[in-house]
């Protein structure tokens, strides 16, 4: 695997959808992307983040101890900054946000905070509407997200919430699978497509990894045949 960045503190990789970035239960512990990448590299890499199995793009490991504390302080603080791609099935409007706190709910899952319910937890999403088709009856559109907090499935539960779900999202989007399957859609249609962290300089370092080419394939699908 290429790594789209290292230095002396730190190793950013572009993650395949489809690949757990720690082992998971029940899973050869070979086969997560923390293994994988030490096993190539032949050596001790630290773990400071995760995002989704289904979802690709930037994914950051520590090379030593240092590092792995001050990168792991600087997501815990909320220094890091993050930017994903979501293509979700419907048409929400131009820009905003979505501050809805939450809870987690059974089986691994998170959903919004009822009204006076305890332990909730603050999370916040911005988004811009970059792009949007339509053809007789469906809507799909192109989102950048910056969850400004980092709370477990976020943004997917947020994009819900806004009644926009993300195609292929087999947990939060049901509703929205058929016209996934329709589109050749066979994954979490979510790409991390910046991080930006800081460093020991004081300067920020930004990690991109490009759309991944399934992702880009649907977008030009979608330029293709359906109406902008």
């Amino acid at each position: 695997m290429v790594p789209i960045h290292e230095d002396d503190d730190l190793i950013a990789v572009a993650k395949p959808p489809g690949v757990a970035v720690i082992p998971a239960r029940g899973e050869e512990p070979g086969a997560s992307l923390h293994k994988r990448l030490e096993a190539e590299r032949g050596e001790r890499l630290y773990v400071v983040h995760r995002i989704d199995r289904e979802t690709s793009g930037v994914v950051v490991f520590a090379r030593h101890a240092e590092a792995h504390r001050a990168l792991s302080m600087a997501f815990e603080r909320r220094q890091v900054e993050k930017e994903y791609v979501a293509f979700v099935a419907g048409e929400p409007p131009a820009d905003g946000a979505v501050t809805v706190a939450l809870v987690e709910a059974r089986r691994g899952r998170a959903r919004p905070v009822l009204p006076g319910e305890p332990g909730g937890r603050d999370a916040h999403t911005e988004y811009v509407r970059e792009r949007a088709w339509r053809d007789v009856t469906d809507h799909v559109a192109r989102l950048r997200l910056r969850p400004r907090t980092g709370r477990h499935h976020q943004i997917r539960v947020h994009l819900r919430f806004l009644g926009v779900p993300i195609l292929g999202d087999d947990v939060y989007g049901r509703a929205a699978l058929p016209l996934a399957r329709d589109l050749g859609v066979t994954r979490l249609a979510l790409h991390a497509e910046r991080l930006t962290v800081p460093t020991a300089s004081g300067a920020p370092l930004a990690l991109c990894a490009p759309l991944w080419p399934d992702l880009a394939d649907l977008n030009a699908r979608l330029d293709a045949v359906w109406r902008s």
